[in-house]
């Protein structure tokens, strides 16, 4: 099953796209599925303009990674997706944005397949080994974690909207822009209310050089500013659901997170 609308009680639906024509179409349909997450692949960037998965973590299994490698889409012509051709002598590390132990639930079978699904391109984009490999992602790497520590979730069920955001400036390698940030909004319920949480990790790729962790920041952000970088809109749901006040830092800096404690699930 990929990507379930009515995972939880309230009935999240994917992004709208605000350009339709932007999107890579397969079978008439800008929505391509997987295994436990189904994304919208852009035609411009070859990236995921959204990715959107579910999380059982009462029937997570234990799957390894070994022998299992990074594959194109068969479905999608090579020139649509961005392939090994991006990612090879260089120190740029194919990062998931559906974390692959995200995805491994469901029975034994069920779970190995959507292991093996993580790793197709369309789920994967450019960060620099020392954000993904090392540690480095501070805050981000830990915000799975974080809410299923701090949060008495129903049900232990998660929906999450994460991608890429793209800028007219960003860096061109190999014939593709480079992100210096990407987005992710998690929703949960707890007694049966909705809860959104929405954040932007940024990369300063004239810092990453240093391995400096504060090349790395993680800021806690409205679902509207996500949506006025991004190709697309929130189902309503999401902004009903979300309590980051905006308006507190129009008048001061934003300062970003520190500690997964900083964050009020």
């Amino acid at each position: 099953m990929a990507f379930d609308t009515d995972f939880l009680s309230t009935a999240i639906r994917p992004p709208k796209l605000k350009q339709a024509e932007d999107a890579f179409q397969l079978n008439g349909s800008e929505i391509i599925d997987y295994t436990h997450f189904s994304l919208a692949l852009s035609s411009l960037t070859k990236f995921a303009i959204w990715v959107a998965w579910n999380i059982d973590g009462m029937n997570l299994k234990k799957i390894s990674r070994k022998g299992v490698g990074f594959f194109e889409d068969s479905r999608i012509p090579p020139d649509d997706q961005a392939g090994n051709q991006l990612y090879k002598s260089n120190p740029l590390d194919r990062g998931h944005l559906a974390r692959r132990v995200d995805l491994n639930w469901g029975d034994y079978s069920e779970a190995k397949k959507a292991n093996s699904d993580s790793f197709v391109f369309t789920n994967i984009a450019p960060q620099m080994d020392s954000f993904n490999q090392s540690g480095k992602g501070g805050v981000w790497g830990e915000l799975e974690n974080s809410l299923y520590d701090q949060t008495e979730m129903d049900r232990s069920r998660v929906s999450i909207i994460g991608g890429c955001i793209f800028h007219e400036d960003d860096r061109e390698y190999r014939g593709y822009k480079i992100p210096t940030e990407f987005y992710k909004t998690i929703m949960y319920e707890e007694s049966g209310k909705l809860k959104t949480k929405s954040f932007i990790l940024t990369q300063d790729l004239s810092r990453l050089s240093f391995l400096d962790l504060e090349a790395f920041k993680t800021y806690e952000v409205a679902p509207s500013e996500i949506e006025a970088k991004c190709n697309f809109t929130f189902d309503d749901a999401i902004h009903q659901a979300n309590e980051f006040d905006l308006n507190s830092f129009i008048q001061t800096e934003r300062k970003p997170l520190t500690d997964t404690s900083d964050i009020n699930w």
